[in-house]
């Protein structure tokens, strides 16, 4: 229940305008436009929510005993209010992150932004552990430590957060901000239901086992959402970065050529090892989970297609129109799950989840089409399906099933990768010259990134609430 409460408050707490603020960023053209967006959204999110969160601990006790029930043997509610109280808490103030975290992508900090992250996942692991196992706290244990871990990392990424803070509110930009980031507040609810609406219906129609081989072989088949996850933090800055640049277009269309050439190779690549791979890491009993996991990936994949193909929805800011998209694609998942589930299983619920993640894609790329044509390369993408499914058959037909998973698994990888490679370069995929132009344009867009600088020390035109030209602005300094 505490992730729920957790789950909600995150949605809640950042009115989509985490997600405005990078696209917002490279609209502004100095330093002090940079702090006068930031400052604005710090300070209505502190506002708002720090009013919300004032309300909740207030009520902390009630809720608690609302959400998470009576506690034991009648000793008071407090505990639980406590519990909901940190959560609250913790989230109100990590729900800020979102702002060094920008920074550093903006940056390509690739390093420093994968050892923050990675460094904190760690912490709250090891304090979780700490508090839990040996303190023996409970779930008390757990909200403590994930406390302290904000704690201690609100002091660490205020060196990229303290910079960009000054005393100025500017309504325009905040309006702004929340006509892009508002609409994606249902977006990312519709996107949940998509999420978890498979494992739901298999619940409901299907049996325990059945939802456990299908959490067993999903989990595989989501191990390519690593890849999304890291392709993700690269992709926003690279192509807000190259909007500037004299064919953006085409620019767009080059690269996302080569980027759904390599997430092709990979979900072929898990396609067709998923029977070993499963075998490998699992009990015989568990290995008809393998049957799931190749649709999980196909899923992943049009998840990528649909990061790909829904940028032109960010750099027109017509983002009302992600919420249409979700919402159809997570109809189509209730109703695939419907009909799929009863008759054919887990097997059902992966299909309904290819659906549903099709959906998305091919709706909210024809969204972008409209507002930001792009001049795709389809022949070219036709050629790198074809190699996919090429390399696929060779591994499928060439290596005996009867291998052992350690065997197979180094044998189909040494069948598909050069099959997948030599497919393309005999249909004739490859130009040279692109690679070369995409390291150079990668380094253009790197140089003339907006950094956040700290201003020199003379600041007097800006804490004088003087850095109007996006309309009505309010200094937070004036003295009434």
């Amino acid at each position: 229940m505490l992730l729920t409460i957790e789950a909600v408050a995150k949605v809640t707490f950042r009115w989509g305008v985490d997600t405005a603020f990078m696209r917002l960023y490279y609209d502004c053209a100095d330093q002090p436009a940079r702090q006068r967006l930031a400052s604005t959204i710090f300070f209505f999110l502190l506002t708002v929510n720090g009013s919300l969160v004032l309300v909740s601990v207030l009520a902390a006790n009630w809720l608690g005993g609302l959400l998470i029930g009576p506690a034991v043997d009648g000793a008071p509610a407090s505990p639980h209010g406590l519990l909901v109280a940190l959560t609250i808490a913790n989230t109100f103030v990590a729900g800020f992150y979102f702002i060094p975290y920008h920074m550093l992508r903006i940056g390509e900090r690739s390093t420093q932004f994968i050892a923050l992250t990675f460094t904190r996942s760690a912490g709250t692991i090891v304090a979780r552990l700490v508090l839990v196992i040996w303190a023996r706290l409970g779930v008390l244990g757990i909200v403590l430590a994930d406390t302290m871990v904000t704690v201690v990392f609100t002091l660490i990424l205020a060196r990229w957060f303290v910079p960009l803070i000054r005393p100025v509110f500017s309504r325009a930009v905040l309006k702004d901000a929340l006509g892009f980031g508002l609409p994606r507040v249902p977006h990312s609810i519709a996107q949940q239901v998509i999420s978890v609406s498979d494992r739901y219906f298999l619940k409901a129609y299907g049996t325990l086992s059945d939802v456990g081989l299908y959490s067993i072989g999903a989990s595989f088949g989501l191990a390519l959402k690593l890849f999304l996850s890291a392709f993700e933090s690269a992709w926003t800055p690279f192509f807000l970065g190259a909007m500037k640049e004299k064919d953006p277009g085409r620019i767009y269309s080059t690269v996302s050529t080569y980027v759904v050439a390599v997430l092709v190779l990979l979900v072929t690549g898990l396609c067709a090892l998923a029977p070993a791979v499963v075998a490998l890491f699992t009990r015989p009993a568990f290995h008809p989970a393998a049957e799931v996991t190749p649709w999980i990936a196909l899923g992943v994949m049009f998840q990528g297609l649909y990061l790909v193909g829904s940028i032109g929805l960010v750099i027109t800011k017509r983002t009302t129109r992600y919420p249409i998209s979700t919402g159809l694609a997570a109809i189509a998942s209730l109703i695939a799950n419907i009909i799929l589930i009863p008759r054919y299983g887990m097997l059902g619920a992966a299909w309904a989840n290819v659906i549903a993640y099709f959906t998305l894609a091919a709706i909210t790329s024809a969204f972008s089409w409209q507002v930001y044509p792009i001049p795709y390369e389809w022949s070219r993408l036709a050629r790198i399906a074809a190699a996919g499914v090429l390399s696929y058959l060779a591994a499928q037909w060439t290596v005996p099933a009867s291998l052992h998973p350690v065997a197979s698994v180094l044998v189909r990888a040494a069948v598909i990768v050069p099959t997948y490679f030599a497919a393309l370069y005999v249909m004739r995929f490859f130009h040279p010259r692109e690679v070369r132009m995409l390291i150079e344009l990668r380094q253009r867009v790197l140089a003339r990134a907006p950094k956040a600088t700290t201003m020199p020390e003379t600041t007097e035109v800006e804490m004088a609430g003087d850095i109007v030209d996006a309309g009505p602005e309010v200094d937070l300094t004036e003295k009434r």
